[in-house]
């Protein structure tokens, strides 16, 4: 798993770490929420491994300091496909495969790749979602400086119930607020 992991680094620099604390945020989301121990240790495992697409898309794309045009989106889009891909035929104990193809869907069906919406999204792929968004905006990347924890905080507040799960809204907010907790 680690290994696995290792490769989406080393193809994306700026996002070295990424995985990693994605899948720690996001496991500890789901503790503030309750779950029980082995779908907290699910959502770590597909956490570590939510961006494995990734090696698909070629380097100098992964790693372009200038927004992307809409084909090269298009391409890393594809990412979250190609991890299903990778990882389905996996025989984990939890739906690691599933919260990776899905960890891009929004409640409103305006994610992808699928446009899933409401229930159709697994639990482990709306937390992986929001762990996903407050990481990725709170630190740097090629094209932007990173917005920081608040600003990832307050888009998550924004989309709670429309983009993403209300609950996983709540409790991530709670951990950094209440519980001063840091990426």
């Amino acid at each position: 798993m680690q290994a696995l992991s290792s490769v989406t680094e080393y193809r994306d620099p700026y996002t070295a770490g990424h995985q990693q604390r994605v899948s720690k945020l996001a496991a500890d989301i789901a503790r503030e929420l309750g779950l029980l121990k082995d779908t907290v240790d699910g959502i770590r495992v597909a956490g570590t491994l939510h961006d494995i697409g990734k090696i698909s898309i070629p380097a100098e794309i992964l790693t372009k300091p200038t927004k992307l045009l809409e084909i090269e989106f298009g391409l890393v889009k594809t990412h979250s496909q190609v991890g299903y891909d990778i990882l389905k035929d996996i025989d984990f104990p939890w739906p690691v495969a599933e919260a990776v193809l899905q960890h891009h869907e929004r409640l409103d069906g305006s994610g992808y790749p699928r446009g899933l919406k409401g229930s159709a999204i697994i639990p482990q792929a709306r937390v992986l979602a929001v762990a996903d968004v407050v990481e990725a905006m709170a630190s740097h990347r090629p094209y932007r400086p990173a917005h920081g924890i608040d600003s990832a905080l307050a888009e998550i507040a924004r989309g709670s119930s429309k983009l993403y799960d209300a609950e996983v809204a709540v409790a991530c907010r709670t951990l950094f607020a209440e519980k001063g907790y840091e990426l």
